[in-house]
């Protein structure tokens, strides 16, 4: 029987809408998922994530239960919008937002885990969906998504080693998008944003 190498390292991985829920507590503003699936319930077939699997307040026991799965590695996303609840540049940081992730970092480091953050995972704040059609508005979109990069980078560089700008881009744009936007947003998912996220984790925080 084939065995894994000997570095081999289990992880496991998730996204912040699945799993924590509190879509309304500490502060958090509402995400483009939070609306679509109160909006369209019948595409969800009635399921949300407002509570989801209550990870943000169960997060103790949900890493206790990595820990004894032998995990060394662990990828979560950020929500956009409990860090800056209305997503933009020049709107307020939510510090209970950065206090839970501070959290999350801590846990999974005292467990011996890895943390890798997945800085989107589809979960844009509506505040700018509503503000200049999110993702449709490059220049705006650009420029807030590169300030919530460097916030997250700041607030948790010093223990987070590991990033992924987006999540799965390209099923973002085949499979949301309309055909007429697909170009854009894989040009600018692919290239503006990634480029950016990266040239500020290598500039704040590799020197």
């Amino acid at each position: 029987m084939a065995t894994l190498p000997s570095d081999f390292e289990w992880g496991f991985a998730t996204a912040s809408y699945q799993i924590e829920g509190a879509i309304s507590e500490d502060g958090k503003g509402p995400s483009i998922w939070d609306k679509f699936t109160h909006l369209e319930p019948s595409r969800t077939l009635g399921a949300n994530g407002d509570i989801a699997c209550d990870h943000y307040h169960r997060y103790e026991e949900d890493f206790d239960l990595l820990a004894r799965y032998g995990a060394k590695a662990y990828r979560f996303s950020i929500a956009w919008s409990r860090i800056i609840p209305l997503g933009g540049r020049n709107d307020p940081i939510n510090e209970a937002g950065i206090a839970f992730y501070n959290k999350l970092i801590d846990a999974l480091i005292a467990r011996g885990i890895q943390p890798w953050i997945t800085l989107y995972h589809w979960d844009l704040p509506q505040g700018l969906e509503d503000r200049y059609d999110g993702w449709l508005n490059i220049e705006e979109s650009t420029r807030d998504y590169e300030n919530y990069a460097r916030i997250c980078f700041e607030r948790f560089g010093d223990r987070v080693k590991s990033w992924n700008t987006f999540n799965e881009a390209w099923n973002t744009a085949i499979k949301v998008s309309p055909p007429a936007v697909q170009r854009f947003v894989l040009r600018m998912k692919d290239w503006v944003c990634r480029g950016l996220g990266f040239q500020n984790w290598r500039t704040e925080l590799r020197g």
